[in-house]
């Protein structure tokens, strides 16, 4: 009967919260996808920043991974210039844009990095939101074969031949338009 009474006594007892306002923000978000699209919004950049933008995307959020990877091309990161490409190349999260596709990896390929140069070589061999220039198409999926590219290798293997590194399924949208 005594331990009925306390315990009614302890559930009737207000419970006096302290105002924790005066610390700041207590115990915020930590690697959230959510707090990664904020923070690109803002204009930040880091690596777990641009790095989320892939699970945002492979999530299927398009526009918020364009806000964060652009965000981070801009900032220098080269993965995030080749992601731009995709989404442009593709329309996701924005307009279907080879020009804009092709001048990400062109930026990515200026920077040194070896997809940016493999992509920016078979939009130079397709003619694809560029002028078709095969040499230097060649080149550049020659110098991404030389920086260890696999897929780069493959192709310089097929004799340039651009069937063995994309699906035919896509011919249809990089035939030359009249």
């Amino acid at each position: 009967m005594i331990r009925t009474a306390l315990f009614a006594t302890l559930l009737a007892t207000p419970v006096l919260a302290e105002d924790l306002s005066q610390y700041g923000t207590t115990n915020p978000d930590e690697m959230t996808l959510s707090l990664e699209i904020e923070r690109a919004k803002r204009g930040e950049t880091g690596m777990m920043t641009c790095a989320m933008g892939y699970m945002i995307t492979k999530k299927g959020d398009h526009g918020d991974a364009r806000s964060v990877f652009e965000t981070c091309a801009k900032a220098g990161y080269t993965g995030a210039m080749t992601w731009m490409s995709q989404l442009d190349n593709n329309g996701l999260g924005g307009d279907y844009n080879p020009d804009a596709a092709a001048d990400w990896d062109r930026r990515a390929a200026e920077a040194g990095d070896p997809v940016g140069k493999f992509n920016y070589g078979i939009s130079l061999l397709r003619g694809h939101g560029v002028a078709r220039d095969e040499a230097l198409g060649r080149s550049l999926v020659d110098e991404a074969a030389a920086d260890g590219l696999p897929v780069a290798k493959r192709l310089q293997a097929a004799d340039y031949d651009l069937d063995e590194v994309t699906p035919d399924a896509d011919n249809w949208k990089y035939a030359p338009v009249f």
